[in-house]
Protein backbone atom coordinates (compact mmCIF):
# COMPACT_ATOMS: atom_id res chain seq x y z
CA UNK A 1 0.00 0.00 0.00
CA UNK A 2 1.63 3.43 -1.18
CA UNK A 3 1.76 6.34 1.51
CA UNK A 4 -1.73 7.94 -0.66
CA UNK A 5 -3.50 5.05 -0.26
CA UNK A 6 -2.94 4.33 3.48
CA UNK A 7 -3.52 8.18 4.23
CA UNK A 8 -6.76 7.24 2.16
CA UNK A 9 -7.88 4.28 4.17
CA UNK A 10 -6.99 5.89 7.45
CA UNK A 11 -9.33 8.98 6.50
CA UNK A 12 -12.22 6.93 5.73
CA UNK A 13 -11.48 4.90 8.56
CA UNK A 14 -11.69 8.20 10.25
CA UNK A 15 -15.15 9.24 9.47
CA UNK A 16 -16.70 5.91 9.74
CA UNK A 17 -15.96 6.82 13.47
CA UNK A 18 -18.57 8.07 15.31
CA UNK A 19 -17.15 12.21 16.30
CA UNK A 20 -16.03 12.35 19.75
CA UNK A 21 -19.35 14.96 20.04
CA UNK A 22 -21.21 12.17 20.38
CA UNK A 23 -18.99 10.48 23.00
CA UNK A 24 -19.09 13.14 25.31
CA UNK A 25 -22.73 13.52 24.87
CA UNK A 26 -23.17 9.87 25.47
CA UNK A 27 -21.60 10.78 29.32
CA UNK A 28 -17.49 10.30 28.43
CA UNK A 29 -15.18 12.92 29.66
CA UNK A 30 -13.09 14.73 27.43
CA UNK A 31 -9.92 13.47 27.42
CA UNK A 32 -6.32 15.60 26.69
CA UNK A 33 -6.22 16.55 23.23
CA UNK A 34 -2.32 16.53 22.73
CA UNK A 35 0.41 13.67 23.65
CA UNK A 36 2.66 16.38 26.41
CA UNK A 37 5.52 14.68 28.84
CA UNK A 38 5.17 14.93 32.34
CA UNK A 39 1.14 14.76 32.32
CA UNK A 40 -0.79 14.89 35.66
CA UNK A 41 -3.60 13.00 34.52
CA UNK A 42 -2.51 10.26 36.99
CA UNK A 43 -2.93 12.61 39.84
CA UNK A 44 -5.94 13.98 38.80
CA UNK A 45 -8.32 12.12 41.47
CA UNK A 46 -5.85 13.39 44.46
CA UNK A 47 -5.85 16.90 43.18
CA UNK A 48 -10.76 16.39 42.26
CA UNK A 49 -10.51 15.57 46.30
CA UNK A 50 -8.50 18.75 46.99
CA UNK A 51 -10.83 20.78 44.59
CA UNK A 52 -14.19 20.16 45.63
CA UNK A 53 -14.69 22.31 48.28
CA UNK A 54 -13.45 24.94 46.33
CA UNK A 55 -15.21 24.10 43.03
CA UNK A 56 -16.96 28.15 42.79
CA UNK A 57 -13.53 29.14 42.42
CA UNK A 58 -11.46 30.38 38.80
CA UNK A 59 -8.68 27.79 38.63
CA UNK A 60 -5.50 28.97 37.56
CA UNK A 61 -2.65 26.52 36.52
CA UNK A 62 0.47 28.74 35.75
CA UNK A 63 1.74 25.44 33.67
CA UNK A 64 -0.81 24.15 31.54
CA UNK A 65 1.16 21.64 29.51
CA UNK A 66 -1.29 18.93 28.09
CA UNK A 67 -4.50 20.64 30.34
CA UNK A 68 -5.26 17.25 31.84
CA UNK A 69 -5.93 18.43 35.32
CA UNK A 70 -8.17 21.65 34.09
CA UNK A 71 -10.36 18.61 31.78
CA UNK A 72 -10.08 16.59 34.87
CA UNK A 73 -11.28 19.20 37.49
CA UNK A 74 -13.56 21.38 34.64
CA UNK A 75 -14.10 24.08 36.26
CA UNK A 76 -16.14 26.97 35.03
CA UNK A 77 -13.61 29.70 34.78
CA UNK A 78 -9.76 29.06 34.64
CA UNK A 79 -6.72 30.71 33.53
CA UNK A 80 -4.45 28.47 31.52
CA UNK A 81 -0.80 29.90 31.04
CA UNK A 82 2.40 28.08 29.50
CA UNK A 83 5.36 30.01 28.22
CA UNK A 84 5.15 27.52 25.00
CA UNK A 85 3.23 30.09 22.70
CA UNK A 86 2.20 27.25 20.23
CA UNK A 87 0.60 25.54 23.01
CA UNK A 88 -1.72 28.31 23.97
CA UNK A 89 -2.34 29.24 19.97
CA UNK A 90 -3.78 25.80 19.57
CA UNK A 91 -5.88 25.95 22.93
CA UNK A 92 -7.03 29.29 21.59
CA UNK A 93 -8.09 27.46 18.45
CA UNK A 94 -9.95 24.75 20.73
CA UNK A 95 -12.22 27.51 22.17
CA UNK A 96 -13.54 28.24 19.00
CA UNK A 97 -14.34 25.14 18.10
CA UNK A 98 -11.44 24.00 15.88
CA UNK A 99 -12.53 21.38 12.55
CA UNK A 100 -9.21 20.53 11.14
CA UNK A 101 -8.61 20.55 7.07
CA UNK A 102 -5.49 19.22 6.80
CA UNK A 103 -4.40 16.02 5.46
CA UNK A 104 -3.93 13.46 8.26
CA UNK A 105 -1.70 10.12 7.97
CA UNK A 106 1.19 8.54 9.70
CA UNK A 107 3.16 8.74 6.60
CA UNK A 108 7.14 10.09 6.96
CA UNK A 109 6.91 12.07 4.20
CA UNK A 110 3.74 14.13 4.66
CA UNK A 111 5.07 14.50 8.54
CA UNK A 112 8.31 16.80 6.90
CA UNK A 113 6.29 18.02 4.18
CA UNK A 114 3.92 18.88 7.64
CA UNK A 115 6.70 20.02 9.65
CA UNK A 116 8.84 22.52 6.43
CA UNK A 117 4.93 24.14 6.29
CA UNK A 118 4.69 24.77 10.24
CA UNK A 119 8.36 26.08 10.14
CA UNK A 120 7.26 28.54 7.36
CA UNK A 121 4.40 30.22 9.40
CA UNK A 122 6.99 30.25 12.33
CA UNK A 123 9.37 32.14 10.24
CA UNK A 124 6.23 34.34 8.82
CA UNK A 125 4.70 35.39 12.09
CA UNK A 126 1.60 33.32 11.36
CA UNK A 127 1.54 31.06 13.77
CA UNK A 128 -1.29 31.76 15.55
CA UNK A 129 -3.25 30.97 12.42
CA UNK A 130 -5.63 28.43 11.99
CA UNK A 131 -3.21 26.15 9.75
CA UNK A 132 -0.84 26.35 12.38
CA UNK A 133 -3.21 24.72 14.74
CA UNK A 134 -3.52 22.28 12.55
CA UNK A 135 -0.12 21.53 12.04
CA UNK A 136 0.63 21.86 15.58
CA UNK A 137 -1.94 18.91 16.39
CA UNK A 138 -0.87 16.86 13.82
CA UNK A 139 3.39 17.23 14.66
CA UNK A 140 2.30 16.20 18.15
CA UNK A 141 0.15 13.20 17.45
CA UNK A 142 2.82 11.85 14.61
CA UNK A 143 5.98 13.28 15.91
CA UNK A 144 8.22 11.21 18.20
CA UNK A 145 7.16 10.51 21.27
CA UNK A 146 4.78 13.92 21.58
CA UNK A 147 7.88 15.71 22.08
CA UNK A 148 7.91 19.41 21.33
CA UNK A 149 10.85 21.02 20.83
CA UNK A 150 12.42 23.92 18.87
CA UNK A 151 16.15 24.71 17.77
CA UNK A 152 17.47 27.83 18.53
CA UNK A 153 15.80 29.30 15.70
CA UNK A 154 12.48 28.54 17.22
CA UNK A 155 12.02 25.78 14.37
CA UNK A 156 10.06 22.63 15.59
CA UNK A 157 12.64 19.98 14.85
CA UNK A 158 11.52 16.85 16.57
CA UNK A 159 11.59 13.61 13.94
CA UNK A 160 9.12 11.64 12.47
CA UNK A 161 7.64 9.01 14.86
CA UNK A 162 7.04 5.96 13.71
CA UNK A 163 3.99 4.48 15.48
CA UNK A 164 2.01 1.62 13.97
CA UNK A 165 -0.81 3.38 14.37
CA UNK A 166 -2.21 6.76 15.19
CA UNK A 167 -6.26 8.00 15.58
CA UNK A 168 -6.58 11.48 14.44
CA UNK A 169 -9.51 13.80 15.42
CA UNK A 170 -10.41 16.12 12.79
CA UNK A 171 -13.48 17.75 14.98
CA UNK A 172 -12.80 19.34 18.10
CA UNK A 173 -15.90 21.57 18.41
CA UNK A 174 -17.19 19.50 21.57
CA UNK A 175 -14.30 21.40 23.67
CA UNK A 176 -15.48 25.02 22.83
CA UNK A 177 -18.56 24.79 25.86
CA UNK A 178 -16.12 23.54 28.13
CA UNK A 179 -13.61 25.87 27.30
CA UNK A 180 -15.69 28.69 25.96
CA UNK A 181 -15.03 30.49 30.09
CA UNK A 182 -11.67 29.69 30.28
CA UNK A 183 -8.73 32.39 29.43
CA UNK A 184 -5.27 31.46 27.93
CA UNK A 185 -2.15 33.24 28.28
CA UNK A 186 1.47 32.62 27.10
CA UNK A 187 4.05 34.53 29.62
CA UNK A 188 6.14 34.23 32.42
CA UNK A 189 3.91 33.40 35.68
CA UNK A 190 4.64 36.49 37.59
CA UNK A 191 3.12 38.43 34.99
CA UNK A 192 0.19 36.84 35.23
CA UNK A 193 -3.25 38.97 36.72
CA UNK A 194 -4.66 36.42 39.62
CA UNK A 195 -7.93 36.61 41.04
CA UNK A 196 -7.03 37.01 44.85
CA UNK A 197 -9.81 33.70 45.37
CA UNK A 198 -8.44 31.72 42.50
CA UNK A 199 -7.48 28.35 43.36
CA UNK A 200 -3.83 27.98 41.79
CA UNK A 201 -2.33 24.96 40.87
CA UNK A 202 1.47 25.10 39.82
CA UNK A 203 2.83 22.67 37.88
CA UNK A 204 6.44 23.66 37.08
CA UNK A 205 9.55 21.34 34.65
CA UNK A 206 10.73 19.37 37.61
CA UNK A 207 13.52 19.78 39.61
CA UNK A 208 16.53 18.10 38.79
CA UNK A 209 19.17 17.71 41.75
CA UNK A 210 22.56 17.18 40.96
CA UNK A 211 23.51 17.73 37.44
CA UNK A 212 23.47 21.70 35.76
CA UNK A 213 20.32 20.76 33.42
CA UNK A 214 17.14 22.83 33.65
CA UNK A 215 14.39 21.01 32.36
CA UNK A 216 12.64 24.01 29.72
CA UNK A 217 15.31 25.99 31.26
CA UNK A 218 13.59 26.12 34.15
CA UNK A 219 16.98 26.87 36.64
CA UNK A 220 16.81 26.47 40.81
CA UNK A 221 16.41 30.40 40.83
CA UNK A 222 13.03 29.81 38.63
CA UNK A 223 12.08 27.14 41.22
CA UNK A 224 12.54 29.44 43.99
CA UNK A 225 11.00 32.48 42.40
CA UNK A 226 7.70 30.19 41.89
CA UNK A 227 7.56 28.93 45.14
CA UNK A 228 7.95 32.34 46.88
CA UNK A 229 5.22 33.85 44.42
CA UNK A 230 2.68 30.68 45.24
CA UNK A 231 3.33 31.75 48.77
CA UNK A 232 1.89 35.24 48.34
CA UNK A 233 -1.33 33.97 47.18
CA UNK A 234 -3.68 34.47 49.29
CA UNK A 235 -6.25 32.11 47.85
CA UNK A 236 -5.69 28.36 48.21
CA UNK A 237 -2.39 26.51 46.34
CA UNK A 238 -1.54 23.53 45.25
CA UNK A 239 1.96 22.95 43.91
CA UNK A 240 3.50 19.82 42.08
CA UNK A 241 7.42 18.28 41.61
CA UNK A 242 9.86 15.72 41.74
CA UNK A 243 10.24 14.98 45.19
CA UNK A 244 13.86 16.19 45.33
CA UNK A 245 15.50 16.99 49.15
CA UNK A 246 15.94 21.10 48.03
CA UNK A 247 12.49 21.49 46.73
CA UNK A 248 11.11 19.49 49.37
CA UNK A 249 13.06 21.81 52.20
CA UNK A 250 12.06 25.09 49.95
CA UNK A 251 8.06 24.56 50.35
CA UNK A 252 8.17 23.36 53.81
CA UNK A 253 10.17 26.36 54.42
CA UNK A 254 7.62 28.96 53.28
CA UNK A 255 4.85 27.00 55.59
CA UNK A 256 2.92 24.73 53.05
CA UNK A 257 1.97 21.73 53.94
CA UNK A 258 3.71 18.29 52.49
CA UNK A 259 2.67 15.46 51.01
CA UNK A 260 4.86 12.51 49.40
CA UNK A 261 3.37 10.03 46.47
CA UNK A 262 4.34 7.29 44.02
CA UNK A 263 4.28 8.98 40.58
CA UNK A 264 4.01 6.44 37.62
CA UNK A 265 7.50 6.90 35.73
CA UNK A 266 6.89 7.39 32.05
CA UNK A 267 10.35 8.03 30.31
CA UNK A 268 13.71 6.54 31.82
CA UNK A 269 17.31 6.89 30.52
CA UNK A 270 17.56 3.54 32.19
CA UNK A 271 14.97 1.98 30.49
CA UNK A 272 12.80 1.09 33.73
CA UNK A 273 9.59 2.59 35.06
CA UNK A 274 9.65 1.91 38.78
CA UNK A 275 7.43 5.03 40.35
CA UNK A 276 9.38 8.13 41.20
CA UNK A 277 8.81 10.22 44.06
CA UNK A 278 6.30 13.24 43.83
CA UNK A 279 5.67 16.25 46.12
CA UNK A 280 2.49 18.13 46.68
CA UNK A 281 2.67 21.42 48.67
CA UNK A 282 -0.73 22.36 49.75
CA UNK A 283 -1.29 25.75 51.56
CA UNK A 284 -4.43 27.22 52.34
CA UNK A 285 -5.13 31.33 53.14
CA UNK A 286 -8.39 31.62 53.79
Amino acid sequence: MTGCDRCAAEAQRAADRPGLGVLRAAGRHLNPPLKWAGGKRWLVPTLRDLWRDHAHRPLVEPFAGGMAVALGLRPGEALLNDVNRHLIHFYRWLQRGLVTGIETCNDKALYYRHRRRFNELIDEGRDDTQEAAELFYYLNRTGYNGLCRFNRKGRFNVPFGRYRTIHYTRDFSHYAPVLSAWQFASRDFEDLQLDPEAFVYADPPYDVEFTSYSAGGFGWEDQVRLAEWLARHPGPVVASNQATERVVRLYRGLGFEIRLLDAPRRISCKGDRSPAREMLALRWQE
